[in-house]
């Protein structure tokens, strides 16, 4: 799961944690602070100038009524109170309204889609960066899921809840005040129900919001979960596994819409209590408002008793969408701690500090270099292991799984830190080389495949963006690449597919060694690249990674051993140690573990 069970219950509540997380976000509005101030001043006209539609409304129903209207005094309109002043009045302020808040909706997407791409750049980019460790405790599937849900709560919360928000607080506050002075009386029966709303606003505000966190968290697992299928498809279909999976997601969609119903029941008895109690209090403020128009010295006019009524309506409408925006606001403080916690995580840029960028020949050495994975802290995975490695050399790494060899690749690469040790590179300690730098001469071949979204061309070149058309051509021959490519209508623009879906395994390998050759690296890692593979495919791959080889630093991590015997030597890996090294032949002659592996695995140890 993406985070424990007890994390989750905590992250649930709007802490102060959360809010000063939440507030990070306007460093990411600042370079618009000036547009997003104007907007403001839009949102704040055109709000203000929709407390003039009520009381405009009512003097125009209340013209002619033989008592004076406070409002008309007050207002003077143009000292005119016939029925077409008003109507032109309520033209003249649509139009402007109308002006303003085209203006304030343009400013406000303006500047969320621009500090949401800004948001989108930078969580990719500290994903990209994070250490191995990161994705070996979160799913991807999750991740990428939170991610585009939390920027689409962020969106509609910044395009127009938070306006709307402000808006209806305008509208309540000012009819509030002019409620007071046309009429206390009626005023302060309205007010009796304001603080016990709040308080029932707030209290299920944060209920509903508990219940809609767990309900996007299960979310976010069942999209793991499709993605782990789709992903895996093939090993679901051939272990006939169908219906597992499909239970396994019916769980989780299940529990979402358990959820779901249950904050909708919540949401239902919140909204019906304030239709009751606003409905009410507008009853009560149109017949005490109606009783006051009456007798012979009426207290209200008719026009003020219109304005006052709409006043009410406009306020119990905009009280009755503020719970449902102040939880989508909650939702989106929510969203935007999530997006702040993978922001201000430690990358390796943050966690490797490297700074040498020493000259890279392919010398590697192990100096006593044991190492435990950071989720088994308990597991010793290698055990002091003390090497050299000479550049140019192939280096053999065999052994039983699990028994360290992958994690040697891993070290090599700087994916983890060593728990104990030093790993060196000409004399340099990891530790103090860039890390970018250091990649940049490694390459790696693995045992699976992964070619991204695009075309044969994309995918080769990947290994050195910069080459150009003839250098990918070239590197796909020397890979024995060429002859499949060449084939295909499109050639080199041939589309793979996702995940290379469209091409056999052994054409995968082929394009994976041809972007290793176009990267042309010091010290090359072939992760048991050729033990998923048919007799025909691997001769072709096995020349091709021959070919590879040549005149760089080579670490053969094999699974046939019958594709190592020309190796300069070999380390046999056993419980995270070296219990043997030599070549092929001294190996086999010492009748160890290496010969018993060959044995196992028939291979004639004369050829």
């Amino acid at each position: 799961m993406l985070r424990p069970k007890k994390k989750k219950e905590k992250r649930e509540k709007l802490s102060k944690d959360s809010i000063q997380r939440a507030k990070k976000l306007f460093s990411y509005l600042k370079p618009y602070r000036g547009l997003f101030t104007i907007g403001w001043v839009f949102l704040v006209l055109s709000s203000s100038i929709g407390l003039l539609f009520p009381i405009l409304m009512g003097q125009l129903l209340g013209t002619g009524s033989e008592q004076p209207s406070s409002m008309q005094g007050a207002l003077n309109l143009m000292n005119v109170d016939n029925v077409t002043t008003y109507a032109i009045a309520l033209f003249i302020m649509f139009a402007t309204q109308s002006f303003f808040s085209f203006f304030r909706i343009v400013i406000f997407t303006n500047v969320t889609e621009n500090t949401l791409r800004d948001i989108r750049k930078d969580a990719f980019q500290q994903l990209i960066y994070m250490p191995m460790d990161f994705f070996n405790k979160n799913k991807v599937g999750e991740l990428t899921s939170r991610l585009s849900a939390d920027i689409e709560k962020l969106q509609e919360t910044m395009r127009t809840t938070i306006a709307e928000f402000f808006r209806q607080l305008v509208l309540i506050i000012g009819s509030v005040a002019f409620l007071v002075y046309i009429s206390p009386k009626l005023a302060l029966i309205m007010l009796a129900t304001v603080p016990v709303m709040a308080i029932v606003a707030v209290f299920f505000g944060r209920f509903i919001k508990k219940l809609s966190k767990r309900a996007q968290d299960e979310a976010a697992a069942s999209n793991g979960i499709i993605e782990e299928a789709l992903m895996g498809i093939s090993n679901v279909k051939s272990f006939t596994n169908e219906l597992f999976m499909i239970g396994k997601y019916v769980k989780t969609v299940d529990t979402i819409k358990s959820l779901n119903v249950k904050s909708g029941l919540w949401r239902g008895i919140f909204v019906s209590f304030l239709i009751f109690c606003m409905s009410g209090a507008i009853v009560v403020v149109v017949w005490q408002g109606l009783l006051m128009t009456q007798g012979p010295n009426p207290e209200l006019s008719r026009g003020d008793f219109f304005t006052c009524m709409l006043l009410t309506i406009m306020m119990g409408m905009s009280f009755g969408s503020i719970p449902d925006m102040y939880a989508s606001i909650q939702k989106a403080i929510g969203a935007t701690e999530n997006l702040m916690n993978i922001i201000d995580s430690k990358n390796e840029k943050a966690l490797l500090t490297g700074t040498l960028k020493p000259e890279i020949t392919g010398a590697v050495c192990f100096e006593k270099v044991s190492f435990n994975y950071p989720q088994r802290q308990d597991v010793s995975v290698l055990k002091a292991l003390d090497f050299n490695v000479t550049k140019n050399q192939t280096i053999a790494l065999v052994g039983s799984s699990g028994a360290g060899k992958s994690t040697i690749a891993s070290l090599l690469l700087n994916y983890y830190p060593v728990t104990q040790g030093s790993i060196q590179f000409d004399g340099v300690s990891i530790s103090d080389i860039e890390t970018e730098h250091l990649r940049s001469h490694m390459a790696i071949v693995p045992q699976e495949v992964i070619l991204f979204g695009g075309s044969i061309q994309d995918n080769i070149s990947f290994g050195n963006i910069e080459a150009t058309a003839e250098q990918i051509i070239e590197a796909a021959k020397q890979a024995n690449a060429w002859e499949f490519i060449s084939k295909f209508p499109e050639g080199l623009g041939t589309e793979v597919g996702d995940r290379g879906i469209q091409l056999s395994g052994g054409q995968k390998q082929r394009i994976a060694i041809a972007r290793a050759i176009l990267k042309d690296p010091k010290i090359l890692i072939l992760d048991e690249a050729t033990s998923a593979l048919d007799s025909e495919s691997e001769q072709l791959v096995q020349e091709a990674l021959n070919k590879l080889m040549e005149g760089r630093t080579s670490f053969v991590i094999a699974h046939r051993l019958s594709t190592i015997r020309k190796a300069d030597n070999i380390f046999v890996i056993d419980e995270g140690m070296i219990k043997e090294t030599g070549k092929h032949d001294d190996l086999i002659a010492s009748n160890g573990i290496y010969a018993n592996l060959v044995e196992l695995q028939g291979v004639n140890a004369l050829n």
